[in-house]
């Protein structure tokens, strides 16, 4: 127990400096700089090419979805998340090897794999993993009433991401974080994922639409942000100047627009997709939800629960009964507990 007591108060601390350091010191993977970022630009875009033009910038709840940003990302994992999720793992392993001596992390196969493809795969694990969490929240009453405060936006846009009940945390977390940490995947090695989900999850719930080449091409200049920034170690010949770093991003939005363009919405979520996850008046063969991916789009197209029936801009959204639900953070995360 001392040892799981001591890896928790570790990971507390590291993480609280860890976060102080990364608001004090930007660098390329500065992650309050990239949320803050990333937020600013699907505003940006909110303003100029708005989807529902009728709805204003600073919507209906706006500035309780930001402090939900804040609250989610980062007080609740300096709180508990990141010290919790330690120990977790390694009473995880720790009964593994009691129960049968093997050791998963020592014998994980994907020891010494490039970084590249660790990630490529922790990031199809993590987001399959949690597209059937997210199916669970919708089949499980007793999940769903947590699940509702994510549902009670009456009016999408990009923050809408970031609302929903602290326990979505804890089963989230636990559930995807264990396989990834089995595969070698630490905190500053999960921050690629992170951003990456983090800006996508923006993009499906923000106020725009946007066709699948500039789709496609934004897929590329993320993954050419990562190349440029020496995050997946590749030797590049020259030091990278700005320059350089800039041919990077804009090369690799240029090939994946043309290549990606004509698939994107069959592979990766859109406004277009998600608004439909969110719409309140669903046919009753539908009553569970439609379209769980949180990222890839691709599934709900496997699993048959895709559903994109028409343009679904002004649809209502919500759930029924939801004039009833609490309207502040305090009620929304008392909610499930009656």
């Amino acid at each position: 127990m001392e040892k799981y007591i001591d890896i928790f108060l570790n990971g507390y601390g590291g993480y609280a400096s860890y976060l102080w350091n990364d608001i004090t010191n930007p660098t390329w993977k500065s992650y309050f700089w990239w949320l803050i970022i990333v937020s600013f630009f699907f505003l940006v875009l909110e303003v100029i090419i708005p989807w529902r033009k009728k709805q204003v910038v600073l919507r209906k709840d706006f500035w309780l979805d930001g402090f939900y940003m804040f609250f989610n990302f980062f007080i609740f994992s300096l709180i508990i998340y990141n010290a919790a999720s330690d120990v977790i793992v390694n009473l995880f392993n720790d009964s593994i090897i009691a129960i049968s001596g093997f050791n998963l992390q020592a014998s994980n196969p994907m020891n010494g794999w490039p970084l590249w493809l660790i990630l490529v795969i922790g990031f199809f694990v993590r987001d399959f993993v949690q597209w059937w969490v997210h199916r669970l929240l919708h089949r499980s009453d007793r999940l769903w009433e947590f699940h509702k405060v994510h549902h009670s936006v009456a009016e999408m846009g990009f923050a809408a991401h970031l609302r929903y009940h602290w326990m979505e945390n804890i089963i989230y977390r636990t559930l995807e974080y264990l396989p990834l940490a089995l595969l070698g995947i630490g905190l500053h090695d999960f921050f690629i994922i992170h951003i990456f989900t983090l800006a996508w999850g923006h993009f499906n719930h923000s106020n725009i639409t946007v066709s699948g080449r500039i789709t496609g091409g934004i897929l590329g200049a993320l993954i050419g942000i990562v190349v440029a920034g020496g995050l997946f170690d590749v030797n590049l010949v020259l030091e990278p100047s700005i320059i350089l770093q800039s041919t990077i991003i804009l090369g690799l939005a240029a090939v994946s627009s043309v290549a990606m363009g004509p698939f994107m919405r069959k592979v990766f979520n859109s406004p277009e997709m998600h608004i439909w996850h969110h719409t309140q008046d669903l046919p009753s063969e539908r009553y569970y939800g439609v379209n769980f991916g949180l990222t890839l789009a691709c599934w709900d197209y496997i699993f048959g629960t895709a559903y994109v029936p028409q343009e679904g801009r002004n649809n209502k959204l919500g759930f029924t009964g939801i004039d009833e639900f609490p309207k502040t953070f305090t009620g929304h995360n008392l909610n499930g507990f009656k």
